[in-house]
């Protein structure tokens, strides 16, 4: 058992042929299945994942006789390793007049086993929650707001600088502040861009449906933004084309290619520690310093033959707005945006918007929500 992104690292560090990983990510455990890792340690893009799916489906393959099988080979201090990796690059934190207190929540997962570590490493002072990795799961998968409780409590009672949780296969990182409040998954990335973009100014990519937050820090340092399709296979292409020298997606994946190509809440928290570490500051006041947005995200069980007469009802309901096209439909709008797609995991349209107030992204939600789902159960297709 081990984080995903330690996968990733282990493909590139053994020069493996690939890598699989078990795993349902933030979703429950019954949609555990593989994710397919290529000899780059990225996952597999669109194109390669469909060739390797053609090839199984086709059966254009050689099966190995029993006896030929090779024995399987344990690598052990793999996580060790993943540590290392990240101390090598970022050091530990630099002494302060008293070590940074942080909380972990690794929901029982994968990150229970390398999380405290490597923070104690780093030099802070760790109190853990839910740290037992045995496969039951103490609150839902998704580190969202509403399944953070149990962590924002614990950073109250220990007077905690950050609280950090992790879902279980310990790509995905979420924060709450040193006021105990959950700030969103989107400002993971945010803040580890500030601290990254601080020290080596360079390109910065996200995909579309990330906080604009991060366009405000891009523009601090001159840095570009771009944007791409839902994905980490699609943000990590488009980082080796351009360079980039961080980025990530707003459900609180980090992509820090200094260390690890890979979304990776082990990296993550290590840069946002030394952001703290640096500035001096606590995390509520780097905060007051960033534009706050709101982000509504919503979602409609859909089937698949569905999705395109709904982006349809979208560009129809939207026809004077700008459009990006680029995933699903994406709107621009006087006080924000909406951005509408259909799930690449699961049966479902997702539905997300951000504004300047929750009152606006919930106002943009709400007056597609209702259309979406009538279109959705409509037998003919037609918009009523």
């Amino acid at each position: 058992m081990c984080p995903v992104p330690t996968v990733q690292l282990m493909v590139r560090k053994c020069g493996a042929q690939g890598g699989l990983a078990i795993t349902a990510s933030h979703n429950p455990p019954e949609w555990n299945a593989l994710k397919f890792i290529g000899p780059d340690g990225l996952f597999l893009g669109a194109g390669s994942a469909r060739e390797m799916l053609d090839i199984y489906h086709q059966g254009e393959y050689t099966k190995v006789a029993g006896a030929e099988m090779r024995a399987v080979e344990t690598i052990s201090g793999a996580t060790d390793l993943h540590i290392n990796e990240i101390i090598n690059v970022l050091g530990k934190l630099p002494a302060q007049s008293r070590p940074l207190r942080v909380v972990l929540d690794a929901c029982n997962g994968a990150g229970s086993i390398v999380g405290p570590k490597l923070l104690e490493l780093l030099g802070a002072e760790v109190f853990t929650i839910n740290d037992q990795p045995n496969g039951q799961f103490p609150r839902p998968a998704e580190p969202t707001p509403e399944n953070l409780g149990d962590l924002c409590a614990a950073v109250v009672a220990h007077q905690a600088d950050i609280g950090f949780a992790q879902d279980m296969d310990a790509d995905r990182l979420a924060i709450v502040s040193d006021r105990g409040l959950p700030i969103g998954e989107d400002y993971t990335l945010v803040l580890a861009t500030l601290f990254v973009l601080g020290q080596e100014p360079g390109s910065v990519v996200a995909n579309l449906s990330t906080t604009h937050a991060l366009e405000f820090v891009a523009k601090q340092f001159n840095s570009p933004l771009f944007r791409t399709r839902i994905g980490e296979a699609n943000v990590t292409e488009r980082m080796q084309s351009e360079h980039a020298v961080i980025g990530g997606e707003g459900n609180g994946g980090v992509i820090y290619p200094r260390i690890n190509f890979a979304r990776d809440s082990l990296v993550g928290m290590a840069l946002i520690l030394h952001l703290l570490a640096k500035q001096q500051r606590s995390i509520s006041q780097i905060l007051a310093e960033l534009p706050r947005l709101f982000m509504i995200k919503e979602k409609v069980v859909c089937p698949s033959h569905k999705i395109k007469d709904v982006l349809l009802l979208i560009r129809q309901v939207y026809a004077d707005a700008p459009v990006d096209l680029t995933d699903g439909v994406k709107v621009t709008l006087p006080h924000g945006w909406l951005h509408v797609r259909g799930s690449n995991t699961e049966p479902i349209i997702r539905l997300s918007a951000e504004a300047d107030t929750e009152a606006h992204a919930r106002q943009i939600t709400d007056s597609v929500y209702g259309l979406v789902q009538e279109r959705v159960n409509s037998g003919t297709g037609k918009h009523a």
